[in-house]
């Protein structure tokens, strides 16, 4: 198990923390904390020594076996967890600030090691400054837990609510899995995610309703699993993963998609496409602006079929390669999934309701089923689309050659 040092700053979801550390204890982790002046007011060190039986860190001063605690804690964690991770902490790890006893300490920390949580009102986490601060933390190599949309200590509802006590620790027990374990060194896996867009005029488009969320997933997944990732990515409402190990290529039809699959696929050991394509599109593209006219009550547009993508690579596919697809359905969920997976020549069909408020589009949570040829479903239940992804490159994993 992992020695994890949890860094606990002065916002209002510290006590989530407490349940957190003893979930990772109960799983066998060591687990010794350290505090911001701001965060012994909410939650006293006392309780915090009790309940890991270790000395709390909260100032350079702090006098033990070590003369210099904060290196000591450094290099004794093989994990560092920001928890809740304030917009404070956040700016001063973006910056290299080290001007207490938790800052000093991450500096010591190999980037590789940490972990951020963030929780903050929701007008401060989409500020243009935090928003810039995050995205210098992922470029550096810093995983963060994404805070979810929920009710906020002001009473209303928005994005910078930290995740719930079993959903971090989660979380945090699939970064250590694949952390300590590379399930696919030397490996090449192609994903797509998004929606793609067919044009109608120049100001108009047919389009879905797919954030990229679950192929961005996946791809950061596969990335952390040791692969090196060619990610063709459509329209998305989500920042674009930060990774060395992930190509980004941006594309907007179904065409464009097709023809960078066609050409990457190649090289891929495992192709997944998670992406939402257009099954139609124009068949002509008006070079100007459609306009209205007086008196003209229906518009028609002629629409043809895109070329499907996944029954192309499928029937190309070699005896070496995965090809793994996605059946976003709202009705006869395994019924058009299982047909799916037979004329798509498909190796896993990854299935999901996307009918009704409680759909996966968008949302932070997915749940699945499994088909593969000669097999029974399986099923998984609903979780979170970070662990989706991390759960199915494991079994990807143990299946690719």
């Amino acid at each position: 198990m992992a020695k994890i040092a949890v860094y606990m700053t002065g916002g209002i979801a510290l006590y989530k923390g407490i349940e957190v550390i003893r979930s990772l204890e109960k799983s066998g982790n060591q687990v010794r904390v350290a505090m911001t002046e701001s965060a012994t007011k909410l939650v006293s060190p006392v309780t915090l020594h009790a309940l890991t039986h270790q000395p709390v860190l909260t100032t350079l001063w702090t006098q033990n076996d070590s003369p210099v605690p904060h290196v000591e804690l450094a290099d004794w964690s093989d994990y560092a967890v920001i928890l809740p991770a304030t917009a404070n902490i956040i700016g001063k790890m973006a910056h290299g600030i080290a001007d207490d006893a938790v800052s000093t300490t991450l500096l010591a920390t190999a980037i590789s090691k940490v972990v951020v949580v963030p929780a903050m009102n929701s007008n401060m986490w989409n500020n243009p400054a935090v928003q810039r601060n995050i995205k210098q933390l992922k470029n550096d190599g810093i995983k963060i837990i994404e805070p979810v949309t929920g009710l906020l200590a002001e009473g209303y509802q928005g994005k910078g609510r930290l995740p719930e006590p079993g959903e971090i620790t989660s979380q945090l027990e699939a970064i250590i899995s694949t952390q300590n374990s590379k399930q696919l060194p030397r490996k090449r896996v192609l994903i797509t995610a998004g929606g793609t867009r067919e044009r109608i005029d120049p100001v108009r488009f047919i389009g879905n309703r797919s954030s990229g969320k679950m192929g961005i997933a996946l791809a950061n997944a596969a990335a952390d699993a040791g692969a090196m990732v060619d990610l063709v990515l459509g329209q998305i409402t989500v920042p674009e993963p930060v990774n060395p190990r992930i190509k980004i290529y941006h594309v907007e039809s179904t065409e464009e998609m097709q023809s960078a699959v066609t050409t990457l696929f190649p090289s891929a050991n495992i192709l997944i496409m998670a992406a939402a394509v257009a099954d139609f599109r124009p068949v002509t593209i008006a070079k100007q602006k459609i306009k209205k006219v007086d008196g003209q009550e229906q518009l028609g547009i002629s629409l043809v079929k895109t070329t499907d993508i996944l029954k192309t690579v499928g029937a190309q596919k070699r005896s070496d390669q995965l090809v793994v697809g996605f059946a976003a359905e709202t009705t006869d969920l395994l019924q058009n999934a299982n047909k799916k997976l037979t004329n798509k020549n498909a190796d896993l069909i990854i299935a999901n309701n996307v009918a009704g408020a409680n759909g996966a589009f968008g949302s932070d949570l997915d749940q699945i089923t499994i088909l593969q040829k000669n097999s029974e479903p399986i099923f998984w239940p609903k979780m979170t689309k970070v662990n989706v992804a991390v759960k199915l490159i494991q079994l990807l994993a143990t299946k690719v050659k």
